[in-house]
């Protein structure tokens, strides 16, 4: 399903996510927000599918929240999805930020609302809210001192200077650093990667590692547990291990 700022396009078991405000710098809208929650229901409610890969159009991830259309009175967020329709949504299914250009506030945001993040060397992080009188709400201040060192993220909350695409893979904060123009293409070879293995775990590492941010070992294990009886319970499981024994790629069905 596309609308005109947010274009889908499947590819093999990939649901490719492009931002197309290019005009705009892909900046998130009210239209924005809308079309990425559409986006992220298609990809949840299509059994075909088994990754997302979200872009932006023409060079540029994101420039953030559109700061004339918030003017104007438009929410850059969707109801119980968070900034961009993303940064609040608990997807069952990996999502792979695909990084050329600009990601910027919002933009490098909805880049931390993703699973993985393939990144060209020239990208840019960053995250100015800071020098607008406001910090960064859509996750930024929640995520990224999870996700890098404290001092390192600090640098980035307190001054809202940005760092290139190179920078960001030294800090670990992307899975994979591309030459210009190639994120997108690498970020689908990944998504194939992850496509390979059991729709059933690959929800369940997602579910067990939120159940396990910050609460005790022991909160988490439990959760883990049943996690596991009901993986230990499902046909894929079977189906894993049978297409092993026979030396054959398995044929997931997600039951």
């Amino acid at each position: 399903m596309s609308t005109t700022e947010v274009r889908t396009e499947r590819i093999g078991s990939t649901l490719l996510i492009t931002i197309d405000r290019p005009q705009a710098r892909n900046a998130v809208n009210a239209a924005v927000a809308a079309g990425l929650a559409a986006a992220l229901d298609e990809l949840e409610a299509d059994p075909g599918l088994r990754v997302g890969v979200l872009t932006g159009a023409e060079g540029t991830f994101s420039a953030g929240m559109d700061l004339k259309a918030a003017l104007r009175g438009e929410s850059p967020e969707a109801e119980g999805r968070g900034f961009g329709g993303l940064t609040e949504a608990e997807l069952t299914k990996p999502l792979i930020a695909a990084v050329e250009g600009w990601a910027m506030g919002g933009g490098f945001e909805l880049a931390l609302g993703c699973d993985l993040i393939v990144a060209a060397e020239d990208a840019k992080f960053g995250l100015p809210e800071v020098k607008r009188g406001l910090i960064a709400a859509g996750g930024g201040v929640i995520r990224l001192p999870k996700r890098i060192p404290y001092h390192l993220a600090m640098e980035f909350l307190l001054t809202g200077e940005p760092v290139d695409g190179r920078r960001a893979g030294e800090l670990g904060l992307v899975n994979r650093v591309t030459d210009t123009d190639d994120a997108t293409a690498v970020a689908l070879q990944l998504a194939e990667q992850l496509a390979l293995n059991a729709p059933l775990a690959l929800a369940a590492v997602k579910r067990i590692v939120r159940a396990a941010d910050g609460v005790p070992e022991a909160d988490a294990f439990a959760v883990q547990r049943k996690d596991m009886g009901d993986l230990k319970a499902s046909a894929d499981v079977r189906e894993g291990m049978t297409a092993f024994a026979e030396r054959r790629a398995p044929r997931w069905t997600g039951k």
